[in-house]
């Protein structure tokens, strides 16, 4: 699903905008115990542990192991995609103020052929919204809203995400925090520029989904059981449905990312860095970039 493609600021601040179901309850259920695979890199100077993110999760999952947490300990500055702060959110939600919404007169209904308004009606049926909550919304704002709504029926939530409680801890700890990238830099590839080309996106995305609606599943329990292999798998299966995502989504933003981290292994530091696990996994994730690099990888 795109949500979990996506920014871990961006997910939180849906979470704060998108309506929650009226059949809402809470629910108890037993933890999970995740074990998620974590990379080590040395330098002359330095070490980084690398922790992929899950950035929406149900929160019975506990992802703590003692190696996790021995990592946590032994760092001063933790590293993340971008500021998850509240300037972070502030931006987003003006984002979505100045980017998110369709001009005045047009509706998301009237830009879908009749197909396309049977898939919507559909997609909304699924996720208990009622239409007047989205039919001012740009197509790219819709689907991410129909994603995060049916995940949270599904108990997950971003505020359970990974990358949010490492920034607990780091913040509760007075920390160091640095980040790849800023807030304005992912919101670019959120709006295509090109309405015909967002509309067909959003069309093919209806389509897909009822079918991608379970899809978090898998790639979660791959997650929880340190499978980094089969996460690539099913990360490049999702993006292949979408021609060039891939590149845009993650290669070239890990290749801007390796410029910075090579710079930050000449410092004397340790870092903890936590971004999407689709970046670390891969013949053109982080960590097998850094290899060819000449760094010393430790981990799967």
């Amino acid at each position: 699903m795109k949500i979990e493609r996506l920014f871990s600021t961006f997910a939180f601040a849906l979470a704060l905008c998108a309506p929650a179901s009226a059949t809402d309850a809470p629910v108890v259920k037993a933890n999970i115990q995740a074990h998620p695979a974590l990379w080590t890199v040395h330098s002359q100077d330095a070490t980084a542990y690398l922790l992929g993110a899950i950035h929406i999760l149900p929160p019975n999952v506990i992802w703590h192991t003692p190696k996790i947490d021995a990592a946590i300990d032994a760092s001063d500055t933790f590293v993340f995609e971008a500021p998850l702060d509240d300037a972070g959110k502030a931006a987003i939600v003006e984002f979505i103020r100045a980017h998110g919404m369709l001009p005045a007169g047009s509706t998301l209904p009237s830009l879908l052929d009749d197909q396309g308004r049977k898939d919507y009606s559909a997609a909304l049926a699924l996720t208990n919204l009622q239409s007047d909550r989205l039919d001012r919304m740009r197509p790219w704002l819709a689907e991410i809203v129909l994603e995060t709504s049916y995940m949270e029926q599904q108990h997950y939530s971003p505020l359970s995400g990974v990358d949010r409680q490492v920034l607990a801890l780091a913040q509760a700890r007075k920390k160091s925090l640095r980040y790849f990238e800023t807030d304005e830099q992912q919101l670019a590839m959120l709006a295509p520029p090109d309405q015909d080309l967002e509309v067909k996106e959003f069309d093919a995305g209806l389509r897909q989904f009822q079918s991608d609606a379970g899809s978090i599943g898998p790639l979660v329990d791959a997650w929880s059981h340190g499978d980094a292999a089969l996460v690539g798998r099913l990360m490049t299966k999702e993006l292949d449905k979408a021609p060039g995502a891939k590149n845009e989504l993650i290669d070239n933003r890990n290749d801007a990312w390796i410029v910075q981290l090579d710079k930050m292994l000449q410092e004397h530091h340790t870092y903890f860095i936590t971004v999407g696990t689709g970046h670390l996994v891969g013949p053109h994730g982080v960590p097998a970039l850094l290899r060819a690099e000449g760094y010393t990888v430790e981990g799967p």
